[in-house]
């Protein structure tokens, strides 16, 4: 597959009956923690193959760090901390690649398995689907908090269990109750994400903002102005192609901030949409909800109501 629709890894077929889906990415820290930091890099680099259907079964690490700067231990914390998540998500981790750098970076390059005709791709999406999200918005905001020193302990442990929390679950569910679509979000925002998936479909979406799984820390973060600067490219990138009906410009700041191994955001049968949500909070996926449809074909547009 090409990446004329911005799906979120590469397939390739081996076979009729088999496929491999290769993804890599890496980021900067957003907690303290550098255990932490490496699980969530890991659950952040699993996170594609999920999107797209697959199982995620090998792994290398790609590490970028200066050894003046930066204590071995650290660096051993971190990708410890990458390995429990492999371990969690039945990954090998079979090596990996370090460079030199100055600005420390950790991420994996994954490959995983899927069937080819169970590929979710980011441009199936029908006209009656209900959209549904799997993690809450805010993370951008509670980790540019924690940065600036503004964000409590109790807002830094919640906002670290998601990152950290798997997309494998909530992927079986997705497959199980057969997706149209799925992508998931993460620097773009959930409106720049859920754009993409409109573009790559010719639809037109409807996100209802009262349904939207927020972290209320997120607004106090807002509120103070601990603001990451990929927020304001987000809402400058979606303004053309989006109508707001209700929600106020703190919300759509909300819906454009830039996540971090953030949740799946799935179009589903309307008729599953239910159940659908019922089985990924049985899987774990508490924070599941649909928050929005789509209403009709289109060149991709979306409204955000209240």
């Amino acid at each position: 597959m090409g990446g004329n629709t911005l799906d979120d890894a590469a397939v390739f077929r081996l076979r009729p009956d088999e496929a491999i889906v290769s993804t890599v990415d890496l980021f900067t820290p957003v907690v303290d923690d550098p255990r932490a930091y490496g699980r969530i890099a890991a659950a952040n680099s699993l996170s594609d193959v999920y999107a797209m259907g697959g199982k995620p079964i090998l792994a290398l690490n790609i590490t970028c760090f200066s050894p003046e700067a930066i204590p071995k231990a650290v660096v051993h914390e971190i990708l410890l901390g990458g390995e429990e998540k492999a371990r969690e998500a039945g990954v090998v981790i079979g090596g990996g690649h370090s460079i030199k750098d100055k600005e420390l970076k950790y991420g994996m390059c994954v490959t995983g398995i899927v069937r080819p005709d169970g590929v979710v791709r980011n441009s199936g999406a029908h006209v009656g689907d209900a959209i549904i999200l799997t993690k809450p918005l805010g993370i951008g905001l509670m980790t540019t908090g924690l940065k600036f020193g503004l964000l409590g302990k109790a807002g830094v442990r919640k906002v670290t269990r998601v990152m950290e929390e798997l997309n494998a679950r909530a992927a079986v569910v997705m497959v199980r109750v057969g997706a149209t679509a799925c992508t998931d979000i993460s620097g773009y925002g959930l409106l720049g994400h859920a754009l993409e998936m409109a573009k790559a479909g010719k639809v037109e979406m409807e996100i209802d903002f009262d349904s939207v799984p927020v972290m209320s820390e997120a607004y106090d973060m807002l509120r103070a102005e601990a603001v990451a600067g990929g927020l304001w490219t987000n809402k400058q990138y979606v303004a053309p192609s989006i109508s707001v009906e209700g929600a106020t410009d703190e919300e759509i700041n909300v819906l454009c901030d830039p996540q971090t191994s953030g949740g799946l955001l799935m179009a589903v049968p309307s008729p599953s949409a239910e159940k659908a949500v019922r089985m990924l909070h049985k899987a774990g996926a508490g924070y599941s909800s649909v928050v929005g449809k789509v209403f009709a074909k289109g060149e991709g547009r979306i409204i955000v109501k209240r």
